[in-house]
């Protein structure tokens, strides 16, 4: 007896009790928007450490200080309230969610150039740790839900080079907007005045993302699914927070042992990542 194998293959059908799944077009169309979304992230996030050797001369602080300016009060920030932020994405709006995020961390980042002290700095990079933490748990949860499970892994890989692309643009794009704003002693702007070049990169950089924000506006929120699995289950409450807990604790060694993988990681790459350009211009003397 024939089979279909394409209704029989679970990857490729809905089951009936959820909504259909959205063309895969309009799905590629989403998935290039977070990762541009993505890609302004990296950006706002490590430009700082082109900026070192200006922003010491004009605050008059230490390599130290640097370092809990890009490392500490970022990641500290940025890691406590993913957690809050993940779990609004269980419920909440989450096309919702990466706008506002979008709007904040851009708007925090463009704030660093009226900072005029390392405190103004800190409460700025907050700011961007916090607003950034909206978008990869909510970006996650969208494409799940705009993908079938066959395609699944491609489409979350494409938005993760966002990390990549968004990195090298940092040291690419903001590189020439370093060179061109240091051809200049001051900037006179309307309401803010005079900045320095450093200050104006920050500028620079994080107005775009705020006007990028209204292409969130194209995005539709997609339908959540699975959560049909659950018989009691309310769709629109989203998963209970008891049972979210109650599978991180069946899947305790997992979970920590990818929590701390990625932890180390991520100590070794973001320090490379701060470092890096600052060892090229004090060692080689490269600009």
């Amino acid at each position: 007896m024939a089979v279909d194998k394409k209704a029989a293959d679970p990857a490729t059908s809905a089951n009936p009790k959820e909504a259909p799944y959205p063309s895969e077009r309009y799905a590629w169309y989403v998935v290039a928007i977070l990762m541009i979304v993505y890609i302004f992230s990296f950006i706002d996030r490590q430009i700082l450490s082109l900026l070192v050797g200006p922003i010491k001369k004009d605050l008059n602080i230490s390599d130290e200080y640097i370092g809990y300016l890009y490392g500490t009060t970022f990641a500290i920030f940025y890691t406590l309230f993913g957690i809050p932020l993940g779990r609004m994405a269980d419920n909440k709006s989450r096309r919702g969610l990466i706008a506002v995020g979008l709007f904040l961390w851009s708007f925090m980042s463009a704030g660093c150039g009226i900072a005029k002290t390392f405190t103004h700095l800190v409460l700025f990079r907050i700011g961007v740790g916090v607003g950034e933490a909206t978008l990869s748990p909510s970006a996650y949860s969208m494409i799940a839900d705009y993908f079938r499970p066959g395609r699944l892994a491609l489409a979350i890989s494409v938005y993760g080079a966002g990390i990549y692309i968004g990195s090298g643009m940092a040291f690419l794009v903001g590189g020439l907007i370093v060179e061109w704003a240091t051809k200049h002693e001051a900037f006179e702007l309307a309401v803010i005045g005079t900045v320095r070049p450093w200050q104006m990169v920050f500028f620079a950089i994080g107005l775009p993302g705020i006007l990028f924000t209204l292409m969130l506006a194209t995005v539709r929120e997609p339908a959540r699914r699975g959560l049909h699995k659950a018989a009691t289950q309310d769709p629109s409450k989203g998963i209970p927070f008891s049972e979210v807990m109650r599978y991180i604790r069946a899947n305790w060694q997992t979970f920590t042992c990818h929590t701390v993988g990625f932890s180390f990681m991520s100590f070794v790459g973001y320090a490379g990542s701060a470092w890096i350009p600052t060892v090229f211009v004090r060692i080689h003397g490269w600009t």
